[in-house]
């Protein structure tokens, strides 16, 4: 699921997120998690598990994750904000 466009939406963002964690985590019931969950702690995620996650979802958006960023997916709503928002910025025209 590589987006091309400027934009990742937050119904895609969601999508890419919940596929990242069924890949890791198969039986995962994601409609149970709460958008404010933390989900390394819901999920019981080891540190392994979460940089598959991170690399999961960096390789199905195309957007890079440094670990700079991992504060910002620890729960699914902040997850889908900062992929959209990324999204948006990485095809921006420069200055």
């Amino acid at each position: 699921m590589t987006h091309d466009a400027t934009t990742i939406s937050p119904d895609a963002a969601r999508a890419a997120i919940a596929a990242a964690i069924r890949r890791i985590v198969p039986d995962a019931d994601l409609d149970t998690l709460a958008d404010d969950a933390r989900i390394r702690d819901e999920l019981e995620l080891d540190s392994l598990d979460f940089l598959s996650f991170v690399e999961l979802l960096s390789g199905a958006t195309g957007i890079r994750i440094d670990e700079s960023d991992y504060a910002d997916l620890t729960t699914m709503a902040r997850a889908i904000a900062f992929l959209t928002a990324r999204g948006a910025n990485r095809n921006a025209p420069e200055d």
